[in-house]
Formats: C-alpha cells, structure tokens, sequence
C-alpha cells in the first residue's frame, strides 16, 4: 500500500545543500547557475559542506558569500556525500520542508530548485530524481568517456542516465527530497562510499513511499577526465551496490550482473588457459564488441577520440565488477 506524504505547506522552507570535497574547478559555475539563475534559490538557504578540501574550494566559496548573502560554507568531517547530507537531521533544521541535493560536479539549468519544488508538489512524492547527461570534456579521453558513458553498454539502460520518460521509478539521481521522510529515514547511512542514494531509495520503496523521475528537470554532468580516476569511481560503485544488496537482502538487477559475470568469465578464461584455449572466445567477443562500440563513437562524432570510449567501457565494467565482488562477501557492518 503506498503511503502518501501530508500536503507540503504553502510556503515551504527549502534548503539547498551541495557537498563537496576538492571541486575548485566547478564549485564557482555551479553557485552561479544555481543562485543566479533561480530566484527561489536565491531566497533559500544554500549550503556548501565541504569535506576539507585543500584545493582552494573553500575560499571560492568564501568570495562569492559577498555576491550571494544566502550561501553559506560549513564544515563535514565526515568527508563523504552521505556524512554531509545527514548533517541536516539536526535540530536546528526542524524547520526546513524541502532538501534539495546538488553535486558539484555538474551543471545545472536555469530555475532548477523551482523546477523541482514544483515537482515535487505536483506529484506526491516522497522524493524527486533527474537524468543525467553526459557532458564533454576538453581531454580526448574525458569526450571519448562522455559519448559512451550513457550508452547501453555504459550505463546498461538506467532511465537516470540520459533517460527521456518520466515516472515513478526505484532510483534515480537524487534531487529533491521531502525532509519530513528523510528525518523519518534517518537520512543516509554514512557507511557508504558509494551507492548511498541506491540504499536510501530502498528504504524509501519499503516504506511505502514513492519516487518521481522526471525527465523535463535534466543536469549535465563532467565524467572522470583520466583513466585512473574512472577506475577509482567506478571500484566505489561496484562495493556500493555490493553494500545494499546485502543490506537489504536483494539481489542486482540483471544490467549490473553483467560486469560481475564479466569479470568471472575473464578469470575463467585465464585459469583455464594451460588446459584449454576456449574460453578466450568470451575476452575476443568482448574486445571486439566494445572495439566497434568505440568505433561508433568516433565515426558518429567525426572525432578520433570516439576510439577511447572503448578502454573507457573496459575500465568501467571491469571495475564495477571487482569492486562488487571485492564487497559482496564481507558484512555491511564492516567499515566501507
């Protein structure tokens, strides 16, 4: 039975929290767009909670508290995204209605916190969720990641990324929420490096509330500019979705065993090798398909960087499926 949240109040309090760790390259253009850009943004409260960044983040933030006299900077010892959010389940935050997430690493349209208030109004949701775009980089890998990064075989037809349908949906990026709910939730569990969006969700489906994708409310966001990084990202991802499915006892949806069958067929093949050569047939199949993948990208984009959303794709799926691999065996209890 699906529980429906109370009417929010006319004149609903909004809160609007960015957290960010060593985002100096993007911090300035998110606040503009964000503040500048929406005026019931530019009347609420926003927040940046920042997790020590030694880049020069914090004193970005500090120059634009001049141009934006609602904008705050506060400390998150807890460094990850998870940490900063529940910093708002403190009583000093009893009156806020609305929270509205916004990562750093993005990019945002004009009226995006009215948009999603609005939304979130409208549909009697617990919680709003956007798509994603991808959005290119001035690297040739980062543009390579970027033409690759929402296609099937990168994101396996997650409606979050790069999505054109609206509706009710089990996950999606994080947006908006209602606070009531994620008070009554506990907000995140800040065990999680990654994935911590995935597992509230799920609380959120259990407790019989519902979560509203809207496809019309769209955010560009910068993939990983080096190969190291992506790696680093999408390890984190893998343990992630490892942590929730153990936690709530579910198993993976089907697009995301596929790296983690990935990388057990690669480990067949390899050990089987002094016996038989057979099992090559899977690491030939698999080079050839995301070859042709890159191929695709270079010659839809007339661009020779197309060719680098291949190592792009073998980075991710490899990744994700030893990070989950690498988690799915130890309890959530242990420290991430």
């Amino acid at each position: 039975m699906v529980t429906m949240p109370d009417a929010l109040p006319a004149d609903s309090k909004v809160l609007v929290v960015i957290p960010t760790l060593n985002e100096a390259d993007h911090i300035a253009d998110v606040l503009r767009a964000l503040i500048g850009g929406d005026a019931l943004c530019a009347r609420s409260d926003v927040v940046v909670a920042d997790g020590g960044s030694d880049d020069g983040t914090q004193d970005i933030v500090r120059g634009l508290q001049g141009t934006f006299p609602n904008l705050r900077l506060v400390d998150n010892p807890g460094r990850l995204q998870a940490a900063a959010m529940n910093l708002f389940l403190a009583p000093d935050y009893d009156d806020i209605d609305i929270l509205i997430r916004c990562d750093a690493h993005a990019s945002y349209p004009p009226g995006y916190v009215s948009a999603l208030v609005t939304s979130l109004r409208a549909q009697g949701a617990a919680s709003v969720v956007v798509p994603m775009d991808a959005m290119n980089g001035e690297g040739c890998f980062q543009k390579g990641l970027t033409w690759i990064a929402d296609s099937k075989l990168g994101a396996g037809g997650s409606p979050h990324r790069g999505g054109r349908q609206s509706g009710f949906v089990d996950h999606g990026h994080h947006a908006a929420f209602r606070m009531d709910v994620f008070r009554a939730l506990g907000g995140y569990d800040a065990r999680f490096v990654a994935n911590e969006d995935a597992e509230y969700d799920a609380r959120v489906i259990a407790a019989g509330h519902r979560i509203w994708l809207d496809a019309d409310i769209r955010i560009g966001y910068f993939p990983r500019s080096t190969a190291g990084g992506l790696w680093k990202q999408y390890v984190r991802y893998g343990a992630g979705r490892a942590m929730t499915c153990r936690k709530h006892r579910i198993r993976p949806a089907l697009r995301q065993m596929i790296p983690v069958v990935h990388v057990l067929l690669l480990a067949l093949a390899l050990l089987a090798l002094p016996w038989t050569g057979v099992f090559l047939l899977w690491p030939l199949l698999y080079l050839l398909v995301i070859l042709s993948a890159g191929a695709g990208q270079a010659v839809r984009h007339r661009s020779p960087c197309g060719l680098l959303g291949a190592p792009a794709l073998a980075i991710m799926h490899l990744a994700w499926g030893l990070g989950f691999l690498g988690r799915i065996g130890r309890p959530v209890t242990a420290a991430p």
